[in-house]
């Protein structure tokens, strides 16, 4: 197993552990909603403390249901991963191309300089 394959392969099981780890240890049975996000957690501690608090500002879209807000989330997230992804496939792509025709180049194969 090659050096990268194993660095893989830990990486994996790391966030696998994370994932895994706090359902596993029942962190957050004393909630009544255990897994909410940090919004909800801010938004608790914020009333515990002042109760008349007022938000200065109200969101511009509120979903009409939980499920409906964590697949907007999904989505939000799946095209952050896709549009990274793109970026450096394309980067690795363009790196792979240039050190080809450097190689092309370098061994005087035909065709090397037919575009110029």
């Amino acid at each position: 197993m090659s050096r990268n394959a194993k660095i893989n392969t830990l990486l994996l099981a790391l966030v696998a552990a994370l994932a895994v780890l706090p359902l596993a240890l029942g962190l957050g049975d004393h909630k009544e909603e255990p897994f909410t996000g940090a919004d909800a957690e801010a938004e608790t501690a914020i009333t515990e403390i002042r109760p008349d608090y007022e938000p200065w500002f109200s969101p511009l879209y509120e979903p009409p249901s939980g499920e409906i807000e964590s697949a907007l989330f999904a989505l939000q997230a799946a095209l952050g991963a896709g549009v990274l992804a793109y970026y450096f496939g394309l980067r690795r792509g363009r790196r792979q191309g240039e050190e080809r025709a450097a190689a092309r180049e370098e061994s005087g194969a035909p065709g090397a300089g037919a575009d110029a």
